[in-house]
């Protein structure tokens, strides 16, 4: 979905834009011999194999013939190298940027990636074109290419289909269909084979990813907005209409095929084994009379580290849709706190209290997941199960003293 930024080609080809391309330059190529050089398309690309890609990707190609120009505006560019990038990719800080590539490059790019590439050309008047174009030269100024990037609402794909409507002289219809689809739902559609990825996004995303969205929110992926272009019209002041997209030709052509694979160790899979592993030692524990607190010490260490990422998302993070995270109720920091307090009591042959409310905590959770409007990676249960019984053999195992 995204473009690692290379400085030296965003000087180059800016030098290109704003000497070669200005709009006295458009205003003479109106007496050229071919009535309409400018042709302006929709380039969907498809997706790739990292997880910042998974989702394919979107930019708006420029071409003029008369000049010989062929460029490519591209809204999905950001560096690795940027100060803090970690941390500020997790706070939701993370800042994009619009970037002009010539186009045979962004083409190579793409063929040695082996991802397809569909153009769809645009059916916009001399006007329009002019107007799309002159928006995405004061985009690209110094001071406002720069974006602050959001997963679901600014992205590569909705910037350039917000860009497209402005610049139209009439409004934009889509043949909308109320699919009665959730953010999760093209999440899970986009990464299929991608379990550990999937798993990942269910940890940080909460329940506003689990609520219906509109035709237009769907937008937010490149492979929908592609579908929806292509059945969109726009209604002139006069109310007649015409088709936004007049041709759709794949101008790269890739023979990437799904992720699919035997056995692999899967998020479920790893799951079920660390729980038959769990019921397995806490079963000899008890017969032994053993607390085991080497298994807790690993166990709840764990489940608080991946706590503290789960409550800094959803108390700190510009991140959209990752509170309120009802997970919280399983992974949270309390676990990595309190850990020296009960494997201490462990040691010592004591009950925790810490043990009980943490076996009633996750009773309540399994018994309310079935109507939690969140919807939870099944590889979630089986840990919750082991966390359980973890603390459940330590109420068994020992009498409870205050």
């Amino acid at each position: 979905m995204y473009q690692k930024h290379d400085i030296k080609h965003i000087i180059r080809y800016a030098i290109i834009l704003f000497f070669f391309l200005g709009h006295s330059g458009l205003q003479a190529r109106a007496s050229t011999a071919d009535p309409d050089p400018i042709r302006i398309s929709l380039l969907t690309c498809a997706p790739g194999d990292e997880i910042y890609s998974l989702f394919g990707h979107t930019a708006i190609r420029y071409e003029d013939t008369s000049r010989k120009i062929d460029l490519v505006f591209n809204y999905g560019v950001f560096s690795f190298n940027a100060p803090n990038f970690i941390y500020r990719f997790v706070k939701g800080e993370t800042d994009y940027m619009l970037e002009v590539v010539d186009y045979s490059r962004f083409e190579m790019e793409y063929a040695c990636q082996d991802r397809t590439v569909w153009q769809q050309t645009l059916h916009l008047t001399a006007e329009e074109k002019e107007k799309l174009f002159r928006l995405l030269q004061i985009n690209y100024l110094p001071e406002n290419r720069v974006y602050r990037y959001n997963f679901f609402a600014d992205n590569c794909a909705t910037r350039p289909r917000d860009k497209i409507e402005e610049s139209l002289n009439g409004k934009m219809v889509y043949s909308s269909v109320d699919n009665r689809q959730t953010y999760r739902d093209i999440i899970y559609q986009s990464s299929k084979g991608y379990e550990w990825n999937r798993f990942g996004m269910d940890l940080c995303l909460g329940v506003e990813t689990d609520r219906p969205i509109s035709y237009r929110e769907e937008m937010f992926a490149p492979l929908y907005l592609r579908d929806a272009f292509a059945n969109a019209a726009i209604i002139d002041a006069e109310n007649k209409a015409r088709a936004l997209v007049s041709g759709v030709t794949a101008v790269v052509s890739g023979e990437k095929a799904e992720k699919e694979s035997g056995f692999r160790l899967t998020p479920m899979r790893s799951a079920l084994l660390l729980f038959i592993l769990i019921v397995s030692a806490t079963i000899y524990g008890i017969r032994k009379k053993r607390s085991l607190w080497g298994i807790d010490l690993f166990l709840f260490a764990f489940a608080g580290l991946a706590g503290c990422i789960i409550a800094f998302l959803s108390c700190f993070s510009e991140h959209p849709a990752v509170s309120p995270n009802y997970l919280i109720f399983v992974f949270h920091p309390f676990h990595l706190l309190s850990l020296p307090l009960f494997l201490r009591k462990e040691a010592k042959g004591r009950k925790s209290y810490y043990h009980l409310v943490n076996a009633v905590v996750l009773t309540l959770f399994i018994l309310i997941w079935p109507v939690n409007p969140q919807h939870f990676n099944l590889a979630v249960l089986p840990l919750t199960l082991c966390l359980l019984i973890r603390s459940a053999s330590n109420l068994v195992l020992f009498k409870f003293k205050v």
